[in-house]
């Protein structure tokens, strides 16, 4: 019998799943002051690569300044620092 037959199968690719960019916050405060962030402004700023389903805040670090973000999911901390700095957070 073929090696390929002999060796059990395991294990599950999902085809349908979303793979999401991370990006910290400590990596956003490098924006100036009152700037909306959008995935095309963190594209051209070199902050994500590759190919991504969406991006998501990650809340690693601190922000200090007024940024209105626009992602496509954001974590709880992420969001509580932004709108603690004066921030807005918008999923698109």
């Amino acid at each position: 019998m073929p090696m390929s037959r002999r060796i059990p199968k395991r294990g599950f690719t999902n085809f349908t799943r979303s793979v999401f960019a991370p990006v910290n916050l400590s990596a956003l405060d490098a924006f100036e002051d009152g700037s909306e962030v959008t995935a095309e402004v963190l594209k051209k700023s070199g902050l994500v690569k590759g190919r991504w389903d969406g991006i998501k805040i990650l809340g690693t670090g601190e922000i200090s300044k007024k940024l209105s973000i626009k992602a496509s999911a954001f974590s709880a901390t992420a969001k509580e620092k932004i709108e603690a700095a004066g921030g807005t957070c918008e999923v698109v």
